[in-house]
């Protein structure tokens, strides 16, 4: 993660469908839409849902063809053999490679494989045995927030940081309603995870906009997360709320434009704007013509362009004295 750029996590999760090739064509098209990093989900749907639990109301439309949550997981379920594949395919073409793990032994699978970082996705924030696990690893996180209440966020961060230090724990804010309406999505909540338990935070953004995220970086966030599919309209759980390519390019370049925008904690004047200021600003002008020994008055000076005399906040100490040269009118008053 490059020092003051933001993290820019391409959600590909489960819009793989299930096959291999569709995830490695993901991973391609997240690279050229700017994506800093990719992530995927791993499961054992077995050891994810009970049997007949109902699907998430947003899953519903897109998923008629399975009865349940278990019947779908099992559709878009990859091999644990397939997320070592990927991470290799992931070094070679330089892009970051995570992975939310739903379960102990896919947890445990990640581990094996070497994997870096340790997405903890949203609803696990409260499976202490979970957080346990993970924490034993001692490798960095990045924790989702969504549907937590600050005492869950702040009992999560008991555990984990008694193995890791601050710098190795990122907070997401993430409000989990799919697709969240800006109204929703409380940017303000980004600044105060920041304060109130000192480390990174980030946001994990379910809401349809490409301006929002942008805006999250203006607003202290460090990593931004977005759901990413090839195809909005093909079926499963999460295509429909993703950004299809041309989408999250757009959304990069906004985050992007954030970046250079925020600059740093002080007033700077840059060379072009300091080159500006003879030509924007006033002088103390003839308003007459002047000669040598009259007093200034009000009467016979003002203030006009340019800006290359003597300034205006000085005309009050000159009225009344006397002028030691002759003066045309518009002539810059110099002495």
């Amino acid at each position: 993660m490059k020092k003051k750029k933001t993290t820019i996590i391409a959600e590909i999760g489960c819009n793989h469908n299930g096959k291999y090739q569709l995830a490695i064509k993901h991973i391609d098209a997240a690279i050229k839409s700017g994506a800093t990093a990719v992530k995927f989900q791993i499961f054992d749907p077995k050891n994810l849902v009970a049997k007949n639990t109902l699907k998430a109301p947003y899953a519903l439309k897109t998923t008629k063809m399975y009865k349940d949550q278990l019947s779908m997981q099992k559709k878009i379920m990859f091999k644990f053999d397939f997320f070592l594949k990927l991470k290799k395919y992931c070094k070679k073409k330089n892009i970051d490679f995570l992975c939310s793990a739903f379960d102990l032994d896919s947890l445990d699978y990640l581990n094996k494989i070497g994997l870096k970082t340790f997405k903890i996705p949203s609803g696990e924030i409260n499976n202490i045995p979970y957080l346990h696990q993970v924490k034993s690893y001692k490798k960095k996180i990045i924790l989702s927030t969504g549907m937590a209440n600050l005492d869950e966020i702040n009992s999560a961060l008991k555990i984990l940081r008694k193995s890791l230090p601050l710098n190795k724990i990122s907070l997401l804010h993430c409000v989990s309603i799919y697709p969240t309406d800006e109204k929703n999505i409380n940017l303000k909540s980004i600044q105060f995870l920041k304060d109130k338990f000192k480390c990174n935070v980030g946001l994990s953004d379910h809401t349809s906009s490409l301006i929002v995220p942008a805006l999250a970086v203006i607003s202290g966030a460090k990593i931004i997360e977005k759901h990413f599919t090839l195809n909005k309209n093909w079926l499963g759980p999460d295509h429909s709320m993703s950004l299809n390519p041309s989408e999250f390019k757009i959304m990069v370049k906004n985050i992007k434009t954030a970046e250079v925008s925020l600059g740093t904690y002080q007033k700077i004047l840059t060379k072009k704007e300091l080159s500006l200021k003879k030509h924007a600003r006033k002088s103390i002008i003839a308003k007459t013509k002047i000669n040598k020994g009259e007093l200034f008055t009000k009467k016979n000076l003002t203030i006009k362009r340019p800006g290359t005399g003597i300034e205006p906040k000085k005309i009050f100490s000159l009225i009344g004295k006397k002028s030691k040269k002759n003066f045309k009118e518009d002539d810059l008053i110099k002495f």
